[in-house]
């Protein structure tokens, strides 16, 4: 009888024990949330409305995750990076700084767009490809989106100063292409950015 109980015990335990692991196997993990938000807020931010999230990767772009031109009403051209020669080195040094989970332009960044704007004016065979880059913190599909918002602010900012919006294509990359690898605020703060690429059409 007694051998029988332990046995019944030894069981039930074992039973127990295989529910428990099938249940941790099925449960979710969920998206990692942003730092600074309400607990159990994911996926969206104070950058940008909910609605706006996921209308990224619609198309795939020459060099990286490129937002539908249908989307945001940029319509193929002389301009296209995917059929133009890229100079990503003239325009190196106006790179643009984001605060943390913003895509608001600082006003300390302005100086650079305008440069950025004179030169297209000065250079009208040109475009400009301007990347949106976020620092490794938030989900995937949420620093698409971060990054999205930040190339398209700049892209507003140069066709409010009056730059013809057909020579201005963006592109986002989320946290995919930091140019600091380490893993504290000074590293983030560099890979928060906006960055420029001249766009030749190939001869």
């Amino acid at each position: 009888m007694k051998h029988s109980m332990i046995h019944r015990g030894l069981f039930v335990f074992t039973l127990v024990l295989a529910l428990g692991a099938t249940g941790c196997k099925l449960r979710p993990k969920g998206p990692t949330p942003i730092p600074g938000q309400r607990p159990g807020v994911t996926g969206t931010g104070t950058a940008f409305p909910p609605e706006d999230v996921g209308r990224v990767g619609a198309g795939e772009g020459p060099t990286g995750r490129q937002i539908d031109p249908n989307l945001q009403g940029f319509p193929p051209g002389r301009f296209d990076p995917g059929r133009s020669d890229q100079d990503r080195g003239t325009l190196a040094s106006y790179t643009v700084y984001f605060d943390f989970d913003r895509s608001a332009i600082k006003s300390s960044e302005r100086g650079k767009i305008e440069s950025v704007a004179g030169y297209l004016k000065s250079n009208p065979g040109v475009g400009v490809l301007v990347e949106g880059h976020c620092d490794e913190r938030g989900t995937e599909q949420y620093n698409l989106s971060l990054g999205e918002h930040r190339a398209l602010a700049i892209r507003e900012y140069l066709v409010n100063l009056g730059i013809d919006g057909n020579r201005v294509y963006t592109i986002t990359f989320g946290e995919d292409k930091p140019v600091d690898p380490g893993h504290n605020e000074a590293a983030w703060a560099k890979n928060r950015r906006g960055e420029f690429v001249v766009l030749r059409p190939k001869q």
